[in-house]
């Protein structure tokens, strides 16, 4: 099941227009880490929700946590 997704992945990031930056693993917790860059949070919510993706999130420890940088926060805040 979740040895079919890194061939997957590619097709899958460039269908939401999404860019992998990293991922790493802790294999004996099932705990990824994987940093994306993506136009929109709705690109990234809707990349999470691709069947393909959720059967590797139900195997693995898996939270979503969007974030930016100092420059693009101090937008906002202004």
């Amino acid at each position: 099941m979740t040895l079919e997704l890194p061939e997957k992945l590619t097709v899958l990031e460039k269908k939401h227009g999404v860019r992998r930056v990293g991922a790493w693993t802790v294999i004996p917790e099932h705990v990824l880490f994987w940093v994306y860059e993506a136009p929109s949070s709705d690109a990234l919510e809707k990349f999470s929700m691709e069947p393909e993706i959720m059967k590797w999130m139900t195997w693995n420890t898996s939270e979503i946590k969007l974030a930016m940088s100092l420059e693009e926060s101090m937008k906002l805040l202004r």
